[in-house]
């Protein structure tokens, strides 16, 4: 009974904090699905990332809160309805509620015939962007959960070496721990720029974190 008690204490702080939260205020107020568009929003205009005309992959796309963003930034007004300058390619193995002018794709990435369907897609364009928020489910045993999140980094990077446009950039989501040095040492070796950023928008308290690499090496073979 004790470990039940103190898991609705644990909940009841984490809905405390997530109600209070200021991220979660301001995303209900400007239509975004998750605060998570946040983190987003402040590594793509401390970077520059994103501009109209671009060609975007939104990988663990679900809710939709990254493609959100990157459809306003694609907009001439800044809009999330109406015209749209650029492409947005979404992908989940979750589904993910439609967003106007975005491309969405219910699969896993780590299966090659999803891989497949998503180069189809993009009909032989380059991305100038990839972004990745995703994440395994985690069992708590941190050897396994780091061998995960260290798989779908690596899918993500191979992917981008073989898609993204030559001063083309990664995002990547992945956790400080077990397996963190080898994954920036990755993106050294396959990208000109690696930069690790936490933004405002993650939680303090959370080990999560973001690396973004521009400009591949040697694009078009991993």
């Amino acid at each position: 009974m004790k470990v039940q008690t103190k898991s609705k204490k644990v909940n009841k702080a984490w809905l405390n904090d997530h109600v209070n939260d200021p991220y979660v205020k301001l995303a209900q107020k400007e239509g975004y699905r998750a605060r998570a568009a946040y983190k987003l929003k402040e590594i793509d205009e401390t970077l520059g990332l994103i501009r109209p005309g671009h060609v975007v992959v939104d990988l663990g796309s679900t809710p939709g809160a990254w493609s959100q963003y990157v459809r306003r930034r694609l907009s001439p007004e800044g809009a999330g309805v109406g015209q749209l300058d650029g492409t947005i390619i979404a992908l989940d193995i979750l589904p993910m509620e439609p967003i106007e002018g975005v491309t969405f794709l219910n699969g896993d990435f780590r299966e090659p015939e999803v891989l497949a369907r998503l180069e189809d897609v993009m009909a032989g364009r380059r991305a100038d962007v990839v972004v990745s928020d995703m994440a395994p489910n985690l069992s708590g045993i941190e050897s396994s959960d780091a061998a995960r999140i260290a798989h779908l980094v690596e899918l993500a990077v191979e992917f981008s070496i073989n898609n993204l446009k030559p001063e083309g950039a990664l995002v990547v989501k992945l956790f400080h721990g077990s397996g963190y040095s080898q994954l920036v040492k990755l993106f050294k070796e396959h990208f000109r720029v690696a930069k690790p950023i936490k933004p405002k928008a993650s939680r303090d308290k959370s080990s999560e974190t973001f690396l973004v690499g521009i400009g591949p090496k040697g694009t078009g073979g991993y």
